[in-house]
């Protein structure tokens, strides 16, 4: 301290903690109207900056005003050169805690804008904080004095051994960010493996896939695991998919017909059922002369893998009733069986009924 403290340097003092207190508190109130206005707007990443910059903002202005009172404070260099140190440690670190808001906020929104990319996938959301956070706490140790050049030879040798220590771990790591590269799954897919896991993916993760079957419950799956084995994408490279149903109709049905009912009730059903598609074009194809009916199969188009249930039901009831009202036999299968006794047959009664002497 080169001098005594006097009553005019504490008022100066407190009146630049006052105006860094009154700056952070009119700047957060103006951050909080830009906010509002961005939510108005398409683009989220408006909202991503205004909510980041909130937290700094403020922080930095009450810096400024701490670092403004300890000019004004008669205080020593080497006192003055501390509290500096301080107040650039914490401002650098507010900097890099709302960089690594604003560039993951970034990096969601632009992924969740485009198609064909994994926009829950928190991986890259997690792999783009660890780098800002890293950066920020070696710019941390250079403000301070502390030369990261052996830290950085000693990351790179001990890198090894945790590399050989954490083989799992980094094989699940590197297979996530195969899968969401390749574009051959993505957060929103159905999948079947052959294994037969099957469900909606959640999330990719830095470990595993999170994927949510149709009951409602999460299966867990290693990211190694699931790009080294078989699977089926029902939601690629389209999620629309068709849907087959096989009907039979008795030898005595006029096939033209049949056809044209079935062709109704499938516009009907494509027409009124969520999840059809109401573009599709009824498509029957016959295809067998069975033991007791002719068989044909009818193609329904499905808005996504899990509405071909609901789709399914609501066409078997209606195509039911209507052949019902049309008077279109469903035959089912009958079977004459004849049995031998001592090497004679015995035929069936006129009722169906089998006797045995």
């Amino acid at each position: 301290m080169n001098r005594d403290l006097t009553l005019h340097d504490w008022i100066v003092a407190g009146v630049w903690l006052a105006v860094g207190l009154a700056a952070g508190v009119l700047l957060r109130l103006l951050l909080r109207w830009l906010g509002k206005h961005a939510t108005r707007t398409r683009w989220s990443g408006d909202d991503v900056l205004v909510n980041a910059l909130r937290a700094l903002v403020p922080i930095a202005a009450l810096a400024g005003g701490v670092a403004a009172a300890a000019a004004a404070l008669p205080l020593t260099g080497k006192v003055n050169n501390t509290v500096n140190q301080i107040l650039t440690v914490l401002l650098i670190l507010a900097a890099t805690i709302t960089a690594a808001r604003v560039i993951t906020g970034l990096v969601k929104a632009v992924t969740q804008s485009r198609s064909g990319v994994a926009g829950s996938a928190t991986i890259f959301v997690n792999i783009t904080r660890v780098v800002v956070l890293a950066i920020g706490c070696l710019v941390v140790l250079q403000t301070l004095g502390i030369s990261i050049a052996p830290l950085l030879t000693a990351l790179g040798v001990g890198g090894l051994a945790v590399a050989l220590a954490l083989q799992d771990t980094l094989a699940n790591l590197f297979a996530g960010i195969h899968i969401l590269a390749s574009k051959t799954i993505q957060p929103g897919d159905y999948i079947r493996l052959t294994s037969g896991e099957e469900g909606y993916v959640v999330d990719i993760n830095w470990r595993n896939t999170v994927v949510r079957n149709l009951s409602n419950n999460l299966v867990i799956i290693p990211n190694a695991q699931l790009s080294s084995t078989n699977m089926t994408n029902y939601s690629r490279p389209e999620q629309e998919m068709t849907l087959t149903v096989q009907v039979g109709v008795g030898y005595d049905s006029d096939l033209d017909h049949v056809e044209r009912v079935t062709s109704d009730v499938v516009t009907e059903v494509m027409t009124e059922i969520e999840g059809a598609v109401p573009e599709h074009e009824p498509a029957i194809r016959f295809h067998t002369f069975g033991d007791s009916r002719i068989s044909f199969t009818v193609i329904l188009g499905v808005g996504e893998f899990s509405d071909q249930y609901r789709i399914k039901h609501e066409f078997i009831k209606r195509l039911h009733k209507r052949y019902d009202l049309e008077g279109i036999r469903i035959p089912s299968p009958a079977r004459t069986v004849a049995l031998q006794q001592n090497g004679v047959a015995i035929p069936p009664q006129r009722d169906g009924s089998i006797s045995i002497p």
